[in-house]
């Protein structure tokens, strides 16, 4: 098989939380070993409550470095923005 190149954003809109968060798990991860420094989460806006989960997820995941709400242009509330570990 031949290699892909990564893919620098992640769409979980209208995915279960419990989906959702397992689909993260693994982008992270491979994120991370494909050599990102910075991802983008599509969350959807909504409820808030994916936004909320995928957050919190962040806040605790050990390949992240930071984490924050995207800006206007960048999706606003419906897009966190991800730093990722150093390697």
């Amino acid at each position: 098989m031949g290699k892909t190149e990564p893919i620098e954003e992640l769409h979980l809109r209208q995915l279960t939380i419990d989906d959702a968060l397992f689909k993260l798990d693994r982008y992270l991860n491979d994120a991370f070993m494909a050599g990102l420094s910075q991802v983008k989460i599509i969350h959807g806006k909504g409820t808030g409550a994916l936004r909320q989960a995928v957050r919190e997820q962040l806040a605790r995941h050990p390949l992240v470095r930071a984490y924050r709400p995207a800006i206007y242009g960048e999706g606003g509330e419906g897009v966190t923005i991800v730093e990722l570990a150093k390697r």
